[in-house]
Order: C-alpha cells, then sequence, then structure tokens
C-alpha cells in the first residue's frame, strides 16, 4: 500500500487525482489488474467523474450542498461540520478501478477526484494495487 497526500484549499473542492495515481502504478510497476482507492477522512470522498469542464465539479459540489446544507436546524455534531459528514456518505470512500498496460482504465472525458467537504487539509487517499491472476 501507497498512500498519496493532497492539501487541499478551500472548504468544498475536487482535486483530480488521475496523473498522480497513474505516477504511483507506474511506479509499482503494476501493469494489469486493479486498485483500490480509499480516502482516510470522514469528510473527504472519492469519485470518478468529468474531468473537462470545470463546471461539472461546480455543478455536483452545488447539488451536494443542496442535498446536505452547511447548516440545518436538525444537525447535533458540535464541530459543526454535519454537512461534510453526509456529503462523504453520499459520495462514498473508496473507489475499485480496473488497471491496463499500467494505467487506470477510464473513459475520455473520465478521472478520478478527490472531494473535499471540510478543508482546506492535509488528506490521505490509500492506494492498494491488486495485480492480475
Amino acid at each position: 500500500m501507497t498512500t498519496i497526500e493532497v492539501r487541499t484549499t478551500a472548504r468544498r473542492q475536487l482535486v483530480d487525482l488521475t496523473a498522480e495515481i497513474n505516477r504511483r502504478l507506474s511506479a509499482l510497476g503494476i501493469r494489469d489488474g486493479a486498485v483500490v482507492l480509499q480516502s482516510l477522512h470522514t469528510t473527504a470522498g472519492l469519485t470518478v467523474n468529468e474531468n473537462a469542464d470545470p463546471d461539472v465539479g461546480h455543478d455536483l459540489l452545488a447539488q451536494l450542498a443542496l442535498l446536505a446544507p452547511p447548516r440545518a436546524p436538525h444537525y447535533r455534531h458540535a464541530e459543526g461540520n454535519s454537512d461534510s459528514h453526509v456529503q462523504t456518505t453520499l459520495v462514498g470512500p473508496s473507489l475499485v478501478l480496473i488497471v491496463r498496460d499500467g494505467r487506470l482504465v477510464l473513459g475520455r472525458w473520465q478521472g478520478v477526484f478527490l472531494c473535499e467537504f471540510d478543508g482546506p487539509r492535509m488528506r490521505q487517499v490509500a492506494l492498494q494495487p491488486l495485480p492480475a491472476r
């Protein structure tokens, strides 16, 4: 297992990790198989989505804020980041992706994103290769 460290710069943002994941796979010598990616945080998730148009990320974050608004009268969590926990649960903390010829198998417009919901912070994403048998 290896860990990717990501410094986020805003409370809510998407950080494209695709190139870094591919670099790590190459450095580890993983040619074919799969990779498990997992956010090591309760207020940051992972997703695969479009990486060509930044408006897609904006729209995703905006919709998640509507589904779990920053302040709601029913929140009890004392830290004041209940929305971040809910949004992380909606997105999910982990991904399993196929690796072929040393690179992630993704569609033309797809990228892998860390979803920051409670930044800015230093985040860690665990990467565990699963070589083909």
